[in-house]
């Protein structure tokens, strides 16, 4: 892709923070527990253009897992869209997006380190009964981390993003949410406090979203990160690319 074409993506992202009323979507994040949707912050159009074909364009090197009772679909990590679909990372590493994000959560962020593969990551709904159950996006980190979802295919009506607002509020009644996730619609929250799942995909149906990832502080223990190594192997990303990090850098040691 052309630098032009690049220039234009990111002038895009930059427009689209400029355009939000920061007081309003504040308001609306903090009213619901640091959650906050966004319909259409990249117009469909741009994603489309830009996001999508990288998508799909990566999609025979998804991760198909399976969780019997808990999940079942595709995931692609970071490194590989670091590799092979790097127009995301245009969206991920803006500043202008990041500095937006630091002023909703009034919290300094950061990008999360580079042997985390969830940093920017991508996953795939692409067979019948593909979904997650519900979860907490649950920190490993020193800090807390936030998660933003993009959505950049939807050709269902049967797999939702629905959440459970509050459920972490012994005080407040729980607000139940299904959403449809557009391409360009955004999501925000953080990942301690959204209770939320995807619902099965139907037969002859697609989804695909974006999830980037954000924390006040990159540092982790070491028997939280091998904890975290484990589980993002075994429900996502699969051992070889999880790992691949240590083993390059044990290779690089040897030579």
């Amino acid at each position: 892709m052309n630098q032009s074409m690049v220039g234009s993506f990111v002038e895009t992202v930059d427009e689209a923070v400029k355009r939000l009323d920061l007081d309003r979507v504040s308001r609306d994040y903090w009213d619901q527990n640091e959650f906050l949707f966004i319909p259409q912050f990249l117009p469909r159009s741009v994603v489309e253009e830009h996001l999508v074909p990288q998508a799909q364009g990566v999609k025979s090197l998804l991760n198909r897992n399976y969780i019997p009772g808990h999940k079942k679909g595709g995931s692609v990590s970071y490194y590989t869209v670091m590799e092979k679909a790097p127009r995301f990372l245009d969206l991920y590493r803006s500043e202008a997006f990041i500095d937006f994000l630091s002023r909703l959560v009034r919290a300094k962020l950061s990008l999360c380190p580079e042997n985390d593969p969830h940093s920017c990551a991508l996953y795939y709904y692409t067979e019948p009964g593909d979904h997650i159950g519900f979860h907490y996006d649950t920190s490993y980190y020193k800090g807390a981390r936030y998660t933003i979802l993009m959505g950049l295919v939807d050709k269902s009506t049967q797999c939702k993003l629905v959440c459970e607002l509050f459920k972490d509020d012994p005080v407040k009644q729980p607000k139940h949410l299904e959403l449809i996730t557009q391409p360009g619609d955004l999501v925000i929250f953080n990942g301690d406090k959204l209770w939320h799942a995807v619902t099965p995909l139907g037969e002859g149906e697609e989804r695909i979203a974006l999830t980037m990832e954000y924390v006040t502080n990159p540092d982790m223990g070491t028997f939280k990160r091998l904890y975290s190594n484990l589980k993002d192997s075994v429900a996502y990303f699969g051992l070889r690319t999880v790992f691949k990090q240590a083993l390059t850098g044990s290779n690089r040691q040897r030579s």
